[in-house]
């Protein structure tokens, strides 16, 4: 059996289905902001700030970010091992593809921990 080591998830079946839930959890948040948008054609910022302000919206908030996340984890590395292969790019294509997730997974933890502290107020 092959073994990635730079594959954080389990096995295809739980990329799918991370893919599916974080793409449901997304849709569900940005619908939910346009609605309230909608709702609100004059919305001011002290409106936006209570909505941001409250427990709930933080934490919807922080499930949408986790989703983030996985989401573009599970699309980046499906992208590098279908797209950074010998064939495509020689025999380099093991360095490529490492350095090409590492700066994705990087960029992916920084933006992670910024919506955090933009979110918590940290």
């Amino acid at each position: 059996m092959v073994t990635n080591v730079t594959n954080f998830s389990r096995s295809g079946l739980y990329d799918w289905m991370a893919q599916r839930v974080s793409a449901v959890v997304l849709a569900v948040y940005f619908l939910f902001l346009i609605g309230y948008l909608i709702v609100n054609p004059d919305l001011e910022f002290e409106q936006w700030h209570a909505l941001f302000s409250a427990t709930w919206m933080r934490i919807f908030s922080l499930l949408a970010l986790v989703s983030l996340a996985v989401h573009a984890w599970v699309g980046m590395w499906t992208i590098s091992t279908d797209y950074l292969t010998n064939m495509a790019i020689g025999k380099w294509a093991t360095s490529v593809r490492f350095l090409f997730q590492a700066v994705c997974g990087i960029a992916m933890f920084t933006l992670f921990v910024w919506g955090v502290q933009i979110l918590w107020g940290i």
